[in-house]
């Protein structure tokens, strides 16, 4: 579904991507974990269309960054961490509006609308501003807007920052519902949020991939239990 192949990024002389290669098949729920500045967010942004690299490549499906960003922003919804909605609008009517961007056909409009609605748990704020919901609901908004059009990957950029345990839940829940049904890359600080969550995990440091497998298979071959020590040896501590 997406091949990642030597993938490299500077800025200036800072090295935030060093020759990454890693591949997502169709259906899983990857996770990219990583201290901060690992290149997590770079790699999204790459991924997305919003960045070039400085050298490497990556395909989704049949369609490489270079030739197809069109067509590769058709198949991806992306989140990132600061969720792009305007708080003076309806919850409904900020939908409306992604839709009307996506070019969602109006016949199919309100069905995929009470869809995203059903899905993200946001059925009761429909009718609500967005500067009036919690951080949680906010988050559900930006996940629906990401899944706007029916694309077959979402791309979540760290989707439980700053919620409390509850909303975690909440959230954890939608992501497993929607992976289902599609492909999921998502990042995270929350350890426990990718163990319950991810099929496999990548772990990212100083740019650099340092560990990438299902979590089982990693405890097993460094013999450590808890993914917070592994993470912490992986990442030397950062």
């Amino acid at each position: 579904m997406i091949k990642v192949e030597n993938l490299t990024k500077y800025y200036g002389d800072l090295c935030a991507l060093d020759n990454v290669n890693f591949e997502v098949k169709k259906g899983e729920i990857l996770g990219l974990l990583g201290p901060n500045g690992a290149g997590k967010t770079t790699t999204y942004r790459i991924l997305t269309g919003y960045l070039s690299p400085t050298s490497g490549n990556i395909h989704v499906k049949d369609y490489d960054i270079y030739e197809n960003q069109v067509e590769i922003k058709r198949l991806i919804g992306y989140l990132p961490e600061s969720a792009p909605i305007y708080p003076d609008m309806l919850v409904f009517d900020y939908l409306n509006y992604v839709a009307d961007i996506k070019g969602v056909e109006k016949k199919k409009r309100i069905s995929h609308l009470q869809e995203l609605a059903e899905l993200c748990s946001l059925n009761e704020v429909m009718h609500m501003t967005i500067a009036e919901l919690s951080k949680g609901y906010r988050q559900r908004v930006g996940i629906a807007h990401a899944l706007m059009g029916d694309p077959e990957i979402l791309v979540l950029d760290e989707p439980t920052s700053g919620l409390d345990p509850n909303q975690i839940a909440e959230t954890r829940e939608i992501i497993k519902r929607i992976g289902k049904k599609k492909t999921i890359v998502f990042s995270t600080h929350i350890l426990s949020e990718a163990e319950a969550t991810c099929d496999r995990i990548i772990i990212l440091n100083d740019g650099k991939i340092v560990a990438d497998s299902r979590l089982s298979d990693l405890r097993d071959s460094l013999n450590i239990e808890s993914f917070e020590d592994i993470f912490r040896k992986l990442t030397k501590g950062n």
